[in-house]
């Protein structure tokens, strides 16, 4: 939707362009991201999502802290930290209203509720036909339990919001069900498909745009295999039918970059486990040849420019 033209007017061209890292840390990665955006001569600043709010005698309708009364050209949501459901959800709101205006977000509000929420990436993966473990969501404990007695194997634990490794658990019986309070109420079960090869390994792809930037393979001797969690981050190549389904996955979800987790089963065929709409990449950077941040930021700043010359 192009911006409110009583607004803001729309740019001929994106030199001097204003970037909001939406962002709660100002890590590693802010800080790449901020040189690889002023490389191309735009100014990218953190942005505290908990510290926007709606106010409706605004001009935009909206107060965007650190834009001198404005709003930025464009928002990269780097990451979003927990909170209450009203929080969290006034969070979304605001990213949901500046896409609203006509700015430009990526990832937006839309994608990142898909893939925040794992029970909707299985779902939208499932039903586009991609391959993906299969997976069970209910809040019932008695529904849970008839999962896991029906399945002959072991069942993956997951938290319904999580990531980087946390929180998973191996499932073999229904005596290893945690209480509901344990999982929030949630019961995110996924079938395993592991498979023990020297050790345990999947592979985390990085998707921008329609195309695979960078991936990796993550060693472990544990079959929990995030870089958080102490897995080796190793070079690799995605190959065709791994880059195919990495492309897809992230456009099942509709992201502008992804960070797609696959691993080959049993049967040697890829399958994917999940999509990150804000994937981290310090570990994925050791490994690769392309600046990962500079391709994030080019691809960025020629979404704006696409978008500016649709508006004039």
């Amino acid at each position: 939707m192009p911006r409110s033209p009583e607004l803001i007017a729309p740019r001929a061209s994106t030199s001097g362009s204003t970037i909001a890292l939406a962002t709660e840390q100002n890590d590693w990665h802010t800080r790449v991201l901020s040189k690889a955006f002023a490389a191309l001569g735009a100014q990218a600043q953190p942005l505290m999502l908990p510290a926007c709010r709606f106010d409706t005698t605004s001009p935009s309708r909206l107060i965007v802290p650190g834009f001198g009364g404005g709003l930025p050209d464009a928002v990269l949501v780097r990451d979003m930290s927990g909170g209450s459901f009203e929080a969290v959800t006034l969070r979304l709101g605001i990213l949901h209203a500046l896409q609203e205006i006509g700015v430009l977000v990526w990832n937006n509000a839309r994608t990142i509720e898909r893939c925040v929420d794992k029970s909707m990436t299985s779902f939208l993966l499932a039903r586009a036909g991609l391959p993906t473990p299969a997976t069970w969501t209910t809040e019932s404990r008695d529904v849970a339990a008839e999962i896991v007695r029906l399945e002959a194997g072991p069942l993956v634990l997951k938290p319904l919001f999580g990531s980087q490794g946390r929180g998973l658990r191996l499932i073999y019986s229904v005596d290893e069900l945690p209480a509901p309070a344990e999982v929030a109420g949630v019961y995110y079960l996924q079938r395993y498909v592991g498979v023990e090869r020297n050790g345990f390994h999947d592979f985390r792809v990085l998707v921008s745009q329609g195309r695979v930037v960078a991936a990796m393979m993550r060693h472990s001797p544990h079959w929990v295999t995030n870089v958080k969690r102490g897995g080796k981050p190793i070079a690799a190549v995605a190959d065709g039918a791994m880059s195919d389904l990495a492309i897809a996955a992230a456009a099942v979800v509709g992201a502008n970059f992804a960070g797609v987790d696959i691993v080959y089963d049993l049967d040697d065929r890829p399958t994917v486990l999940e999509v990150n709409s804000m994937p981290a990449w310090s570990g994925l950077q050791r490994t690769a040849s392309v600046d990962v941040a500079a391709t994030l930021a080019s691809d960025l700043i020629a979404g704006l420019a696409k978008q500016a010359q649709s508006n004039v």
